[in-house]
């Protein structure tokens, strides 16, 4: 007898162990670097959902990736078969790890990365994941995992942390303009290091330090921007104490507008100015050359219409660009001046455009504006701004990619102002003739050799509608130039007998599609440029000079075969052994408009010498083999 309560136990625990959890957690994935398991916190879905996570158990050395990887990796990834939905992985805070250049976040050792499954149904479920495991090389692993959920309270259940690592920031927060984050409160005493690692791998130069300072107020952090400050700023700063605790904040930051905008304005002023001097605005000043024809011996009153009808072109159409471009800021899509050009459809769009302008020029048919535009007086001026602006958009003038960098950094109304700043300036040569319009008494008289000067004047806008068919070519292959040259065809069969039947060709435009981007590699031993390439040039202790272009760029292609591919910048970047980099942003390109971004860059051509050991040196944006001599060799 004195063996039944012994008896009994066993029998109650025999009895009881279908209740109680089975490990909840899959068959491990096991490789020399880490060893990888599905886990849940229950064993049972309730009301369809139940609570998985990845856990890593990574081996000395090696690291996966934070949800946002820095410069380089990838962020783990799970997904399963439909009606199964898996939300976003939860991640713990990060590590910083630089190597080569190379700033990431990651994580190591052992990791547990929460997530939930929702419309889940049966006693088991399967999950597919993929990582990155990276120590000195990275390598790809991926797993399929089969977790049973059969009832009961799970065994795996204490690995689910119990409150979030990562909290909300009690303290105020302040981002400037310049990138200094503040924190309104904590002190010296509390806090001996701080780094911020921000959701978005391209808002920072990720390997750049972060310097600490301290103010009465509070805390300081300057962070190296990427580019202008963005409209959102979101990410985790970690704080360590004196003692080596480290507390992880969710921030959320909005930056302050600069206290003043008269400078800027100044900059798109001359910027715009001195866009009138550039490679790509050549057809435009044939066309201002055609209406300054069209004004010798007028009346001042219908000079100022033409002037003033030039200039209202010119801002609409400079207001309209502005504005999707703060749309697209909004939207969270990054984009520059000459995005447009990127689509293959504008291209042709432009094209087009062009050639229907150079036929008008060369007289085979009168162009005019439909609807309530082509009522207004010196409705041909103000066609011709809006001209201007399209094909002035592939080039940036000095002091001009400044300006247009802190639009896209201020709020709508100051940023749109700066828009309208610009096209002031490109139009303030003309716009002169209507604030002294006896300046134009100097001109010639119109007359017979009106019709001989704008049959001349066509000629450039032929070669822009040339030079935008390669472009499409690159772009889009044989078939969009092949689309490209049916549409011109239909604009000569139509435009000089029935204009309003031009518009066909808009038909076309659905049926062009980017194809595999042809090489810009045209510099002798050139290498396509890349963050990594670029970093490990540079920890090699090599020179290395950095092009960015685009083949939609006139200004780009001009000081390349004036000056990049000479005999004399070619011979001396060899005799150097500098390593030439080049960046093709003809089609859109992430990593590019990142580095333009960092640059404080808003548009292509960018060319940067890097020294061995040195800061960057940027060149200027029209080159010559003198100026190109005296970057590489100071």
């Amino acid at each position: 007898m004195r063996y039944l309560p012994m008896r009994f136990l066993l029998l109650f625990g025999l009895l009881l162990l279908p209740h109680l959890a089975m490990a909840a957690s899959s068959l491990p994935y096991s490789s020399a670097r880490d060893e990888v398991r599905l886990i849940s916190a229950a064993n049972q879905p309730e009301n369809g959902q139940v609570q998985l996570a990845l856990e890593f158990t990574l081996k000395p050395g090696w690291h996966i990736y934070w949800r946002d990887p820095g410069d380089a990796g990838l962020p783990p990834e799970v997904r399963a078969a439909s009606p199964v939905a898996l939300g976003q992985l939860s991640f713990p805070p990060p590590e910083f790890f630089s190597q080569g250049g190379i700033g990431s976040y990651v994580l190591s050792g052992h990791v547990v990365l929460p997530f939930t499954a929702s419309h889940v149904s049966g006693n088991s479920m399967a999950v597919q994941a993929r990582w990155l495991v990276c120590s000195d090389i990275c390598i790809p692993e991926h797993a399929s995992f089969t977790l049973a959920l059969n009832g009961g309270i799970s065994a795996e259940a204490a690995l689910f942390p119990v409150s979030p690592s990562i909290v909300p920031s009690p303290y105020a927060v302040h981002l400037a303009p310049d990138g200094t984050l503040s924190l309104d409160g904590p002190t010296a005493m509390q806090v001996k290091a701080a780094r911020f690692f921000p959701d978005s791998a391209t808002v920072l130069l990720n390997d750049a330090p972060q310097p600490l300072a301290f103010t009465p107020d509070g805390l300081r952090l300057k962070l190296p921007l990427a580019g202008p400050a963005p409209a959102k700023l979101s990410g985790v700063l970690e704080l360590t104490d004196p003692s080596g605790q480290m507390q992880a904040l969710e921030l959320n930051a909005t930056p302050a507008a600069p206290a003043t905008h008269a400078p800027w304005w100044l900059l798109a002023l001359a910027g715009g100015l001195l866009l009138n001097l550039m490679p790509c605005v050549f057809p435009v000043l044939a066309m201002k050359a055609a209406a300054f024809a069209r004004m010798g011996g007028a009346a001042h009153g219908h000079i100022r219409r033409e002037a003033l009808g030039y200039t209202a072109g010119v801002l609409v159409s400079m207001a309209a660009l502005g504005g999707v471009l703060l749309g697209l800021r909004e939207a969270g899509i990054g984009a520059f001046w000459g995005f447009q050009f990127q689509s293959p459809v504008f291209v042709a769009l432009a094209a087009w455009v062009i050639l229907a302008a150079g036929l008008s020029l060369a007289g085979l048919f009168q162009l005019s504006i439909p609807g309530f535009i082509g009522r207004i007086p010196a409705q041909h001026s103000f066609l011709t701004g809006l001209l201007a602006v399209l094909v002035a958009t592939p080039c940036t003038a000095p002091f001009m990619g400044t300006a247009i960098a802190a639009a896209l950094a201020l709020p709508p109304l100051p940023a749109m102002g700066l828009f309208l700043a610009l096209g002031l300036g490109l139009g303030l040569p003309v716009l002169v003739m209507a604030v002294v319009p006896h300046l134009a008494a100097r001109l010639p008289r119109p007359g017979r050799w009106m019709a001989v000067v704008q049959k001349f004047l066509a000629l450039p806008m032929f070669a822009t509608f040339a030079w935008l068919a390669w472009v499409l070519f690159r772009q889009a292959g044989a078939p969009g130039l092949a689309l490209l040259v049916v549409g011109a065809l239909a604009l000569g069969a139509t435009l000089p007998r029935r204009p309003a039947f031009a518009v066909v060709v808009l038909a076309l435009l659905p049926f062009l599609h980017a194809a595999p981007s042809r090489s810009a590699l045209t510099l002798p031993s050139a290498r396509p440029y890349s963050a990594a390439e670029l970093a490990s040039l540079r920890a090699a202790g090599r020179p290395v000079f950095v092009d960015l272009t685009a083949a939609w760029c006139i200004t780009c292609q001009v000081n390349e075969r004036s000056t990049l591919t000479t005999n004399a910048v070619q011979n001396l970047l060899k005799s150097r052994n500098i390593a030439v980099l080049v960046g093709d942003w003809t089609d859109r390109n992430p990593a590019i408009t990142a580095f333009l971004a960092a640059n404080h860059r808003a548009g292509v051509p960018l060319y940067l010498y890097y020294p061995p050991g040195g800061a960057a040196r940027i060149l200027p944006q029209i080159l010559t083999p003198g100026i190109v001599k005296h970057a590489l060799s100071g």
